[in-house]
């Protein structure tokens, strides 16, 4: 069998050095939420500010994106480095040698989500949309959202997680054995989170028992993979700041030997992995609204992307997300302009599900150079009041089927961009753990 931390090296997981806070720091100024979240938001960072004061806080080595167009984003990437030298400096961590965190998260009435902090290897990782590879992007990669995070991450010696990575465990094997078992295991954090977070906890995953059990679910796992497309890691949040540490790690291997390249903390990025047959993992569809167009010259481009097309007349947006949820052999969307709110169904469409076929036929639009924008949209109601207005027409999409995420990945590649949501803004994971990559 061998040893539990080389098994897993096989498959592309590291077992990490994680380190948290001494105890007596404020865990809840400590974490803040995702740094693309409340982009548009700038008073939620300025409330974030004031919580956490001069007290040490993740807000200080991160880079939230409601600032990415300030006019010297070089002083605030500074500011982060040396906010994170003088934090190493301070010995302000605990580290956890060679551990993984099982966490688990609340954020309301239900059951909450569990989740198993490990490294991926980023030699098994490509986010290019035909990749093999056993980590691989589940939405389109925008190349051009790189640069701008390589120059945060470039020169900073420590990488803090926000990325969720699935793992399509339906006989739950890995990560619910650990949540059985957590009364034997230590646990590391518990705590509330800042502005309606909700409550995170952890528990340390150590030594060759644990290890070694998580070690042979995975390699169970890895075993009933199709060997010509072992899919075993696909991204759920984050996947451009994982997309950064993969482009880091190529800038830095090349200067490196192989028995360099091999032991390199920057070969792997730290994660959150998380069953997609969780209970409390909950996907939420994008909805799309396009601007400066009419139906006409919407039908005329849908009929390229499918044989044919049947349409029904709804009164409300319950009725459409009703009929919408259901297959039945046929891909449907719901759709409203000023006039109707409608269902359509498609026959023989151009894609697997109606995500894909819609933004082929919303790419072409906005190729026509016709003045056609979009918008994606968070939630229903917001579709229609903005759908409905003259000139504008607005795309209901279903939730995607967490039951066959994976082999649509696996048949289609990766899923246009914004298809699906892992949760709100305030679910969305915050900074806890950090790791040394040089």
């Amino acid at each position: 069998m061998g040893n539990a931390i080389e098994r897993m090296k096989a498959l592309g997981i590291g077992t990490p050095d994680i380190l948290i806070p001494h105890e007596g720091i404020d865990l809840r100024k400590w974490a803040v939420v995702a740094c693309d979240q409340y982009t548009s938001e700038h008073d939620y960072w300025e409330r974030v500010e004031k919580y956490v004061g001069n007290d040490p806080s993740t807000l200080r080595l991160i880079f939230p994106e409601a600032y990415l167009e300030e006019k010297n984003p070089q002083e605030r990437i500074h500011r982060i480095n040396a906010a994170m030298a003088e934090y190493i400096s301070q010995d302000l961590f605990t580290t956890y040698g060679e551990s993984f965190f099982l966490v688990h998260r609340t954020t309301g009435a239900g059951p909450g989500r569990w989740g198993l902090v490990v490294a991926l290897d980023l030699e098994q990782y490509d986010y290019a949309k035909d990749s093999r590879t056993p980590i691989r992007a589940t939405e389109g990669t925008i190349i051009s959202r790189i640069p701008p995070r390589k120059e945060i991450r470039k020169d900073a010696p420590l990488e803090l997680p926000h990325i969720l990575v699935l793992i399509s465990d339906a006989n739950r094997s890995v990560i619910e054995p650990l949540v059985s078992a957590k009364e034997s295991l230590d646990k590391v954090y518990d705590t509330d989170l800042m502005e309606g977070g909700g409550h995170i906890q952890a528990f340390r995953v150590s030594g060759e028992r644990w290890l070694g059990q998580v070690a042979s679910a995975f390699e169970e796992l890895q075993a009933s993979l199709h060997p010509a497309n072992p899919l075993l890691f696909a991204m759920g949040d984050g996947n451009h700041s994982l997309a950064t540490a993969k482009s880091c790690w190529e800038d830095i291997k090349a200067g490196l030997g192989e028995k360099e390249r091999q032991a390199h903390p920057a070969r792997y990025a730290l994660v959150e992995l998380e069953n997609i047959f969780d209970p409390g993992l909950v996907f939420e569809p994008i909805h799309r609204v396009l601007f400066n167009i009419n139906r006409q010259q919407f039908l005329d481009e849908l009929a390229k992307h499918c044989v044919s097309y049947q349409i029904e007349s709804v009164d409300s947006v319950t009725e459409v997300v009703s009929a919408i949820g259901q297959r039945g052999g046929l891909q449907r969307f719901g759709y409203v302009d000023a006039d109707d709110l409608m269902v359509f169904s498609l026959t023989e469409p151009g894609a697997t599900i109606p995500a894909g076929t819609l933004q082929s036929v919303i790419d072409a639009l906005l190729d026509t150079n016709n003045g056609v924008q979009v918008d994606y949209i968070h939630g229903t109601d917001v579709t229609k009041n903005i759908g409905s207005k003259r000139g504008n027409i607005g795309l209901f999409l279903p939730a995607i089927d967490k039951s066959t995420f994976f082999e649509t990945i696996i048949a289609d590649g990766a899923l246009p961009r914004k298809t699906f949501s892992m949760g709100e803004a305030h679910e969305k994971r915050f900074y806890m753990e950090a790791r040394k990559i040089k």
